[in-house]
C-alpha cells in the first residue's frame, strides 16, 4: 500500500512503495502554455492555452466581448487548469508577469488581507484570482515566465489562437 506525503505547499500526494501490487498511478505531467489578448483595455479579448502531456496535445481557446488583457491572461490559466481531468503536476509557462507574480508573490497576501492590496484597495479580478487559487489547489503548478514573441512556439501558438478569437468574433459582427 502507498504512504501518503506532503509536498512543500502542504498537499497530500500517494507515494508509492517499490513492488507495490496495488500501485496508484501517479500524477501525471502536463506542460501547458497560455496567453491573453486584447484590443483595447477594456475591449474585446481572447485566451488561449496549449496542453502538452507525453504524445497527447490539446488547444483551448476562447472569447470575451468587453474584458482586459490581465484578465484574458489569468482566464487562459483557469480554463486549461479546468480541461485537466486528473490532480496534475503541472508547468505553467505565460508571458504575463501579472499572471506569475501573482500566484507566487502577491496571493499569499492578498489572502492573509482579506483579499486587499497593500495600499487596502480590493483586489482587482479577485473572481478571477479566487478561482485560480481553488485550481492551483488540485493541481501542483509551477509557474514560469516567458518574455513574450521571442519565438518560443508554443507561446506564439497561443497568442495566434488568442486573436485569432478576437478577428472571428470581429466578423461576426
Amino acid at each position: 500500500m502507498g504512504k501518503a506525503a506532503r509536498d512543500e505547499s502542504g498537499r497530500r500526494d500517494t507515494v508509492q512503495a517499490k513492488g507495490n501490487a496495488d500501485r496508484v498511478p501517479q500524477r501525471a505531467h502536463v506542460r501547458i502554455y497560455t496567453d491573453g489578448a486584447c484590443q483595447g483595455n477594456p475591449g474585446p479579448g481572447g485566451w488561449a492555452a496549449v496542453l502538452l502531456s507525453g504524445p497527447h496535445r490539446r488547444e483551448l481557446s476562447g472569447y470575451e466581448p468587453r474584458t482586459t488583457n490581465n484578465r484574458m491572461e489569468l482566464r487562459a490559466a483557469i480554463e486549461a487548469l479546468r480541461a485537466l481531468k486528473r490532480p496534475a503536476e503541472v508547468d505553467l509557462y505565460t508571458d504575463s508577469q501579472y499572471l506569475r507574480q501573482g500566484m507566487e508573490q502577491w496571493l499569499p497576501r492578498w489572502k492573509r488581507n482579506g483579499w486587499r492590496t497593500a495600499d487596502h484597495r480590493p483586489v482587482k479580478n479577485v473572481d478571477l484570482w479566487k478561482e485560480l487559487d481553488r485550481l492551483c489547489n488540485i493541481h501542483h503548478v509551477r509557474w514560469h515566465w516567458l518574455p513574450a514573441h521571442s519565438g518560443y512556439e508554443e507561446n506564439e501558438r497561443c497568442d495566434q489562437l488568442a486573436r485569432a478569437e478576437i478577428a472571428a468574433h470581429r466578423e461576426r459582427g
